[in-house]
């Protein structure tokens, strides 16, 4: 509508007096749009041809779209940190083959595992794993399922303590935390106690 008018009524008596001057002032609106002063703007109708072929369309109105073709280089790990669950289902076939692989980081899917990368008992015991960090390197992902396949690398330990989750970050993050081989071990100074020569002083900035 063009026009819309309110009213509060109080009781039924005022009701019939307002109702009654509503409907004069209804009157000496003109709704016509020919008028002049009528206070009513309206948009004009668009004459111009409308354009539907996209490629008459200057570029500043075009998405531009592309298609991965190839990956050039992975830079995520594809390991990740969680926990594994039986499946819902228990009469599926999958039910008997695979368990469910939850990562603490949501940003990563969840995965399809094989039991026999998973402990002996835990098919029977799945309890004793609830609380247990394990980590999970995902080896695929079919463009037609939900979730990714994944192989179990090893079990961490208790979640919440300090060392399991260190190890677990450091692995997703593909740091190498392994000891130094002895060739690195030989380049530092074997007399010790070793202390910095005054020599050695005179050449560096002192930080300490």
């Amino acid at each position: 509508p063009d026009v819309i008018i309110e009213a509060l009524f109080d009781d039924n008596d005022g009701q019939d007096h307002l109702q009654d001057t509503l409907t004069d002032d209804t009157k000496k609106l003109s709704l016509d749009g020919s008028e002049k002063g009528d206070g009513v703007q309206r948009t004009k109708p668009d004459d111009g041809p409308k354009v539907n072929d996209p490629r008459l369309l200057p570029d500043t109105f075009l998405q531009r779209t592309a298609k991965v073709v190839y990956i050039l280089e992975k830079k995520h790990s594809r390991a990740a940190t969680g926990f594994i669950k039986l499946l819902a289902d228990k009469n599926s076939e999958l039910f008997r083959r695979c368990a469910m692989f939850s990562p603490v980081d949501h940003r990563v899917p969840r995965a399809y595992v094989s039991l026999a990368d998973c402990p002996p008992d835990f098919v029977t015991r799945p309890e004793d794993y609830a609380n247990m960090l394990f980590v999970c390197r995902i080896v695929d992902w079919k463009e037609d399922s939900n979730f990714a396949t994944g192989q179990l690398a090893k079990s961490l330990g208790q979640a919440g303590e300090i060392e399991p989750e260190t190890e677990g970050i450091l692995m997703e993050y593909g740091v190498d935390f392994s000891d130094f081989p002895p060739e690195a071990l030989a380049c530092l100074p074997q007399n010790l106690p070793w202390v910095i020569s005054l020599e050695e002083l005179a050449k560096r900035r002192d930080l300490r």
